[in-house]
Formats: structure tokens, C-alpha cells, sequence
């Protein structure tokens, strides 16, 4: 088996794009150091510097309400239930004022699918924020969300995300992409389809706004599912790529992140007889690699994974380490308790050989005057998310 994907890898490392088939049988290989190596091969390429970035925001989950059923998601509350909440706009500009004083250069802010929240609510939810944070980055929001406005307030996708833009998004993150393949998603999810995920998405690119793409898998999906899902974003990306050519405005997929179930307080966890290894994260973060040759970026999951293994993912495609978050509570609803202090995070991207760089969400290097003695002395306790809500 080892032998046999040699030339499926020397195909990549050539610069031939892989096929379904060249990906499926890389998953289905056990040969996990030679997918890795070649994984490396092709980031220190796309990414030709000794340093691994991260990025210092916070996870405001504005509302806990959501008007559709996950059974992977044990942080939703249907409507009327007696602990749902809607954070005011005094308590989100409180966090996000603790949030730049900790050095962070955005919010990442996502929520339920809440039945009352109409297009003009989110409006001026971004116009109060930009007006008081003008210089603050406002990643917010996810295609299940989107979608949700284009059910309450009858308007299509480009028109929401105009809007938005308008209002002061600055970008996308990937939420809710789970498995883009609606074999799966329809047992697991009541919400919006693989084919509305990624139409939301165009018509973020096609606004001019940038964004993520993540898979979350080990929910009952096979090989076969998942390189589906590969391939769906794959196609976007190049639909977005091909149209920047002529637009330099047009936006696109910084980055995609892949990451693991985490079942432990979830219905669906219940349920699930079998969940992913280390092997099989790596294994999936490597053929990412290797098969999604038109998105610059990939990143590590160290939230879901541990930052053992997190830090592992440096040495088999992974560029990026993601969020270090003062705030997360959807991921760790489900039982996903791994932390970890920025000089942590730091030490852990040195250990491995690399240099430690902050950056914002355009992956723009911010150099902060307390770093180095951040890499001498223990800083307050950050949590970090590169995953249901990845940046």
C-alpha cells in the first residue's frame, strides 16, 4: 500500500492536480509519514518562510437561540427555553474592549439561527460595532446564519452580503460546513443544505469579501464523503480565482480547516460507535494539503486535537495555528476543554521549528512591543478556536 500512492505524491510534488480518486486512496492508505512529507514538501512551497502564525480574537456567541436542530451541537437552546440569551450591545463592545486591550485585532462572532433576527437587526448590530472600533476587524457570522436572514427577510444572498459589507463586515469565517454532502448532513442537521453553504459563499466572494472553509468530520461521514466535500470547495475556489483574474477585488478562501467531532455532551456523540484518531486528523490535514492546491493556507486544529497534536499538524501541511480565543463556548459545550496560555502556543511553534507570528485576519503580520517577554514569562489564560467557528 505504501508503494502504491508514490505516484499520486510525486503527481502533486510535480504540480498536477489530484483527482477524487488520487485523494480517496490517500485516505484509505495507512502510509501516514509518506502523505506527510509530501504534505510538508508542498506548504514549505506555498508558504516559503520559517514562520507559523496565529491570530489573537475573541468568539462572541451573540445569542444562544437557534431555530434549527444539530444533533453534533450541544451549545443551541430552542426558542423560549428558559436559559437562551441575546447579548446587548454594552456587553459585546465590554468584551471586545477586553479583547483589544489583551492585543487582539478582531472578533470572531457567530450564533444561533435565531426565528426574529432580521437582515436590519445584524446591520445594526456592524454599524454600532464599526463606528466604535473603526479599525477593529469584524469576522463575523457563518452561511447557516446568512441563509437563515434570506429565509426571515425574503432577499437573496448577494443582496444580504452587500448589505453586510456595507454595515462593516470585513469577512467570512467557514462555520457550518460540517460535511458538504447532504447524505450526511441531512441525519445530522436540520439547517441549510451542502448547495446553500456554498452559495452563501460565492456570493461572499462575489461582494469582495474573504473567507474560510473548514469540515468538521467523524459524524457518520465515510472517505468518500469527505473527499466530496474537498472537492465542492475546491470548485469554489476556483470559480472565486478565475474571477479575480479580472477583478483584483473579487474575494475568496484564505484558508481551510479541518478538525474532529467532539462528542462527548452531544446527542449525536451518543450515537457514533467509532470517532476519528490522531492518525486520521493528520492524515485528513495532510490530503487538504495536497489536494486543495488553490487555497494558500492551511490550518491546525489544536482546540479539538490537543496542542500536542496541533503541533504535530506543523510537520504535515499545516501553516497556521489559528486562534489563541479569550472566549469560546460552543466547541467546549460539546467537551472540547483543551487550553493553552499565548507563550504556550508560542513555545509550541519554536519546539517545532518554527518562528511564532501574530496576524489579523488578512494574515498581516502585528507586532506587538510585549512579545518577547510573552516567550519569557506566562501571560493571562487564552482559549483558541480554529474550528466550528475557524479563522
Amino acid at each position: 500500500m505504501g508503494t502504491s500512492i508514490q505516484p499520486i505524491l510525486d503527481k502533486a510534488l510535480d504540480g498536477d492536480r489530484l483527482t477524487a480518486e488520487d485523494a480517496t486512496i490517500l485516505l484509505n492508505s495507512n502510509d501516514l509519514a509518506r502523505i506527510g512529507l509530501a504534505a510538508h514538501e508542498i506548504r514549505t512551497r506555498k508558504n516559503p518562510t520559517d514562520v507559523v502564525t496565529y491570530i489573537i480574537d475573541r468568539n462572541i456567541n451573540y445569542t444562544n437561540v437557534c431555530n434549527v436542530v444539530c444533533t453534533f451541537c450541544a451549545f443551541y437552546r430552542r426558542p423560549g427555553m428558559p436559559d437562551t440569551y441575546v447579548h446587548s450591545i454594552d456587553e459585546i463592545c465590554k468584551r471586545i474592549d477586553e479583547t483589544i486591550a489583551l492585543g487582539g485585532t478582531g472578533v470572531l462572532m457567530q450564533g444561533g439561527l435565531h426565528p426574529d433576527f432580521n437582515i436590519e437587526w445584524y446591520e445594526d448590530l456592524l454599524r454600532t460595532l464599526h463606528a466604535k472600533y473603526p479599525d477593529f476587524q469584524l469576522h463575523c457570522f457563518s452561511p447557516s446564519e446568512i441563509h437563515n436572514i434570506s429565509l426571515i427577510s425574503k432577499l437573496d444572498y448577494v443582496t444580504i452580503m452587500q448589505r453586510l459589507k456595507a454595515a462593516g463586515l470585513n469577512s467570512m469565517p467557514g462555520g457550518g460546513g460540517e460535511i458538504l454532502d447532504d447524505e450526511v448532513r441531512k441525519r445530522v442537521s436540520t439547517k441549510c443544505t451542502s448547495q446553500e453553504w456554498l452559495d452563501v459563499m460565492r456570493a461572499v466572494h462575489k461582494v469582495g469579501l474573504i473567507s474560510t472553509a473548514t469540515m468538521m468530520f467523524g459524524i457518520g461521514d465515510k472517505v468518500e464523503h469527505r473527499v466530496r466535500h474537498l472537492e465542492r470547495i475546491r470548485q469554489v475556489q476556483d470559480e472565486a480565482l478565475a474571477n479575480k483574474a479580472s477583478d483584483p477585488n473579487y474575494g475568496e478562501f484564505t484558508a481551510f480547516i479541518p478538525w474532529t467531532f467532539q462528542r462527548e455532551n452531544t446527542a449525536l456523540g451518543r450515537k457514533i460507535t467509532e470517532e476519528p484518531t490522531g492518525v486520521d486528523y493528520l492524515k485528513m490535514l495532510s490530503v487538504s494539503r495536497l489536494f486543495l492546491d488553490n487555497i494558500q493556507h492551511i490550518q491546525s486544529s489544536w482546540l479539538t486535537q490537543g496542542i500536542r497534536l496541533g503541533q504535530a499538524a506543523l510537520h504535515f501541511g499545516a501553516d497556521d495555528m489559528g486562534s489563541i480565543m479569550i472566549e469560546e463556548n460552543v466547541v467546549s459545550a460539546a467537551g472540547a476543554n483543551n487550553e493553552a496560555n499565548e507563550r504556550d502556543l508560542r513555545y509550541q511553534i519554536r519546539e517545532a521549528g518554527y518562528t511564532p507570528q501574530q496576524r489579523d485576519i488578512l494574515y498581516n503580520y502585528i507586532d506587538r512591543v510585549d512579545t518577547d517577554s510573552l516567550d519569557r514569562s506566562d501571560s493571562l489564560k487564552l482559549k483558541q478556536l480554529s474550528v466550528a467557528f475557524a479563522d
